[in-house]
């Protein structure tokens, strides 16, 4: 293919699958899976957590890396361009390392903590304790903050190609 750089096409697929898995995720874990666990017991919470959540939260946080290191190979390989892509581009790249930050150092530490936790209340068959909600409560706000932000993500990151 004459004029295509196969390196750039390389890491634009790799950089799209990858947000895409973990956009989906995402959205999984906000649209979805916040409400089912609600309703569980403590007992179900105490199965499923543990083998839910680890499995997911892995795909979750490596995906998050791969697009962001695939989004900065694409930025050096087409860096300069146009002002505007570039505001384009940086707003929406400025959005998805935020979010890429909520992941690993809100999200997940406390996540790590929970699904310990969880664990441990099941194994026991005790109760978490109390400590566990203010940390589900920061994961929490941290993944809404995520969500909210993916939405003028995807959208400058879009607009980026028609500039």
């Amino acid at each position: 293919m004459p004029g295509v750089d196969l390196f750039e096409l390389l890491f634009r697929w790799v950089h799209f699958l990858a947000g895409i898995t973990w956009i989906g995720l995402l959205y999984f874990f906000n649209l979805v899976n916040v409400n089912f666990m609600k309703g569980l017991d403590a007992g179900t919470k105490g199965k499923v957590v543990p083998q839910l959540m680890p499995s997911a939260l892995w795909w979750f946080r490596w995906s998050a890396v791969v697009t962001v290191l695939a989004g900065f190979l694409i930025l050096m390989m087409k860096w300069p361009g146009s002002g505007a892509w570039r505001v384009s581009i940086g707003i929406g790249g400025a959005s998805g390392i935020i979010m890429f930050l909520n992941v690993w150092l809100i999200i997940w530490p406390n996540q790590k903590r929970i699904i310990q936790m969880t664990a441990e209340a099941a194994a026991k068959q005790q109760s978490p304790p109390a400590e566990m909600a203010a940390m589900a409560r920061k994961a929490y706000l941290a993944s809404r903050t995520n969500f909210f932000l993916s939405i003028p993500m995807l959208f400058f990151m879009a607009l980026s190609h028609y500039l």
